[in-house]
């Protein structure tokens, strides 16, 4: 397989060429250099030939897999249910008692409230609003005994903004920004939105005085089951922790704890790739966004300062039982992507190019290739387009959270899949990226990057506003 320097040197070669208007001769013996302003078989078919749909209205994000016979259908049918209910304090009356257990501390009420159609929910966007899909992580330096976050010790390791009648809300999130000038080096002017958090009114006093915060929002859920099907040596085999091949980009594996295997493995989801695979992701946010217990997670997140959420009626033990995990654990695998638009406009081929010339596909890895994952022959053999690498990379001290999270430093993050960024606006009518929705558009997201992406930043503020166009084409092409 080409090495990651290799690939670079000739998508940089085959662009040199592109730019003078005709192919250089190769040398004897040499490959021909790559070119990107062309199409690529298949390309597109972002979730292979089993896992593309055609879909590419309001619910986009929300289509099975078209490989699924009739009978699995039917269970990504119960699994949306699952993810659409809203649920109820306990104890609730005789109707609702298939959803009670609320709480006693929560976020949402529902999992499709922090994924709307499956897709990103908005940052609050007033000045000094609150938002019901921004969550706050918290720890306080050092490391708990799975080698995770320590828990900040009055408030937990998440901010929880309500409480069901009895229980205080932990605290209220408030979001302020500062602007930031910029300009392109054409001479056009753009502005960021800097954001600061603020948490008001905490119920049992003040936090930790090295409490660290993370704001996050909520991923989109398609094509997750392909990621999850990708083998692990295929992510490994991109790492470059200690940037060997010099290109500046030394992407990183996050070695996670899971909890039904009782041990270290590799970290693929979340902001911080800090999950190992869904079902402990979807137990985590039933712990966590929702005060509700599965068999992975069987106590509520109240800390020994929180009396009245200890003594809160509980909806059984667990809230949320084996069946019902699995079903929405297998909506999470099966989630279909859609289909890239205009592959073969010659705009979105000019953009393409653009893309690889400014080194984006140095972390935002094209193509990947799945393997098998037990339970889902439909994920298997596929060639897919996600456009990550599943790695963590630095992208400097403007987007660092400082809060380590497992083998994730402040400020890295895992390389965010841009399979179907181009219909956030479509299924979710906004515009809002990066890990806290700081980004109003893609390109502010482009220009919010550092560390590792800063070279790419920086040929991305050098192009000229043709290219940006272009680039901007193609990303809304994926």
């Amino acid at each position: 397989m080409r090495t990651r320097h290799g690939w670079m040197l000739a998508s940089a070669l085959a662009l040199v060429a592109a730019a003078c208007r005709e192919e250089p001769p190769s040398p004897p013996g040499e490959e021909p250099p790559v070119r990107w302003d062309v199409v690529e078989p298949g390309e597109e078919l972002s979730g292979g030939e089993a896992g593309t749909v055609t879909q590419t209205g309001a619910q986009a994000f929300s289509q099975a897999l078209p490989a699924l016979t009739l009978e699995r259908r039917s269970g990504f049918v119960s699994g949306r249910g699952l993810f659409e209910i809203d649920w109820v304090p306990a104890p609730a009356s005789s109707s609702r008692a298939d959803r009670d257990g609320l709480g006693p501390l929560f976020h949402a009420v529902a999992c499709i409230s922090c994924h709307p159609a499956n897709g990103r929910a908005a940052p609050p966007d007033e000045p000094g609003s609150t938002g019901e899909a921004l969550l706050v992580r918290l720890s306080i330096p050092g490391t708990a005994p799975n080698g995770g976050p320590l828990p900040e010790p009055t408030y937990g390791d998440q901010l929880q903004p309500k409480g069901i009648p009895g229980v205080p809300a932990e605290a209220r999130v408030v979001v302020r920004h500062t602007p930031r000038e910029g300009s392109f080096a054409d001479g056009e002017a753009f502005t960021l939105q800097a954001p600061e958090y603020v948490l008001e009114a905490p119920a049992h006093g003040p936090l930790h005085p090295e409490t660290m915060l993370s704001p996050r929002l909520a991923q989109p859920l398609h094509g997750l089951g392909l990621l999850a099907a990708v083998p692990e040596e295929t992510v490994l085999e991109w790492a470059d922790p200690d940037d060997a091949n010099g290109d500046g980009i030394s992407g990183r594996p996050n070695r996670v704890w899971s909890v039904r295997q009782g041990r270290q493995v590799l970290g693929r989801f979340g902001w911080k790739a800090n999950q190992p695979d869904l079902e402990q992701q979807n137990a985590g946010a039933f712990q966590g966004d929702m005060g509700l217990t599965t068999p992975l997670f069987t106590a509520q997140p109240c800390t020994p300062a929180e009396q009245a959420c200890g003594d809160a009626p509980t909806g059984g033990a667990p809230e949320v039982e084996s069946l019902r995990l699995a079903a929405l654990t297998f909506y999470s695998h099966v989630a279909a992507v859609p289909a890239r638009r205009n592959v073969d406009a010659p705009r979105v081929l000019q953009g393409k190019a653009v893309f690889h010339r400014v080194g984006c596909a140095g972390c935002h890895r094209p193509t990947l290739g799945t393997g098998t994952l037990e339970g889902y022959p439909e994920l298997a053999g596929q060639t897919i387009r996600p456009y990550t690498d599943l790695l963590l990379h630095d992208l400097g001290e403007a987007l660092a959270d400082g809060r380590p999270d497992f083998e994730a430093t402040g400020r890295e993050w895992r390389t965010a899949p841009l399979w179907g960024i181009g219909l956030t606006a479509t299924v979710n009518g906004h515009t809002r990226f990066l890990h806290d929705g700081r980004a109003r558009s893609l390109m502010e997201a482009i220009l919010w990057h550092g560390g590792e992406a800063e070279a790419s930043r920086e040929a991305v503020r050098q192009l000229s506003r043709d290219e940006r166009e272009a680039l901007l084409s193609f990303l809304e092409s994926l």
